[in-house]
């Protein structure tokens, strides 16, 4: 049946990706729900909450809030955040609730700059998208709202733009990445939202490139390139410990990822001497810009289990949690390689 899912845990919704690109900024995070949003964004859709700490609450709506539209209360509760915490700005994630009142976001923004003396961000999520579109939304937000003066170019320091752990899907990425471009081209690469703080998306402009490692930070990247000439590129740096040492040649493979990871796998493929047919899938956003002929959007299991079956693969990658569906599917008798993606499976390598 169309839609059903009995392999695949629901994906991480787009608040959840919002939450993600701000939380380790050292900002006032305020979930606009009830307390079941926050609840999930915290107890599953964000790997860090165990082990670092950050100012993430929850509104607290109930009934007569939303129905009356008492942002006011909103407001206040932020304000007597701000006197609490120790925070850089505040940010206001949006979810269905505030999505059904059409809440308008600017002049909350407006009410609570009025009262508290920081810089307030707000994103527009409604929980009816995928993690990457609240994160592009966030990104964007995050880089105008901070990203504003112009500073020299250090030809030695490069952005890397799209580091969440729903993306790259490994807490070590970003000491891992800052390692390779120090030991290989004597280079410091600043990884925004991921290790790197608020003061590094300030200094924005004073990078030689960006590196691009999701589909959700293009939009950010085009719009550094537009405001400062920054160029980039899109690649994710630590490629090679995803493709496990084998012989490719003459193989048909299809790679399952967010479309930047599985391009960039298929990139390092052919460097290895694969010449076969190699076909992304994503159950995610897929860049025009990006695709190659054959590439595919998933829009539910049956989609991924008809691929697998007509398709003919000798090897897939994929998150383990996709091993059972692709077993069960007729037709398929090769060599399935794991690329662990958390905003599908909620692990990380």
């Amino acid at each position: 049946m169309r839609g059903l899912r009995k392999y695949l845990t629901p994906f991480a919704p787009d608040q959840s990706g919002a939450v993600s690109v701000l939380y380790e900024l050292g900002g006032i995070i305020v979930i606009c729900d009830a307390g079941g949003c926050a609840g999930n964004v915290c107890g599953f859709d964000e790997p860090r909450w165990f082990e670092q700490k950050s100012a993430v609450f929850s509104a607290g709506l109930r009934d007569m809030d939303a129905i009356l539209g008492r942002d006011d209360r909103l407001v206040a509760k932020l304000e007597d955040a701000a006197q609490k915490v120790d925070a850089t700005f505040a940010a206001v994630i949006g979810t269905p609730v505030p999505a059904v009142i059409a809440t308008d976001y600017l002049a909350l923004k407006r009410m609570t700059e009025r009262k508290i003396n920081i810089p307030v961000l707000t994103v527009d999520t409604d929980g009816m998208e995928l993690y990457d579109k609240g994160e592009e939304k966030a990104f964007l937000e995050l880089f105008k709202t901070f990203a504003v003066r112009k500073y020299p170019v250090d030809e030695k320091r490069v952005g890397i733009l799209g580091m969440t752990p729903q993306d790259v899907s490994d807490l070590a990425a970003a000491d891992k990445i800052r390692d390779l471009f120090r030991q290989k081209q004597d280079m410091q690469a600043v990884c925004y939202c991921m290790g790197d703080g608020l003061e590094e998306v300030k200094k924005a402009s004073s990078v030689s490139k960006n590196i691009v490692v999701s589909p959700a930070a293009i939009a950010t990247a085009q719009y550094l390139e537009k405001i400062f000439g920054t160029p980039y590129e899109i690649a994710y740096p630590l490629v090679e410990e995803l493709v496990p040492d084998m012989e490719y040649a003459g193989k048909k493979v299809l790679i399952v990822q967010q479309q930047v990871m599985a391009g960039s796998i298929r990139a390092e493929l052919r460097k290895r001497g694969a010449d076969g047919e190699i076909t992304v899938a994503s159950w995610f956003s897929m860049e025009k810009d990006l695709l190659e002929e054959g590439d595919v959007s998933l829009k539910d299991e049956d989609d991924y289990m008809e691929l697998v079956k007509n398709g003919g693969y000798d090897v897939i990658f994929a998150d383990p949690c996709m091993k059972r569906m692709t077993n069960v599917t007729n037709g398929f008798s090769g060599m399935f390689l794991d690329a662990v993606h958390f905003a599908v499976s909620g692990k990380c390598r």
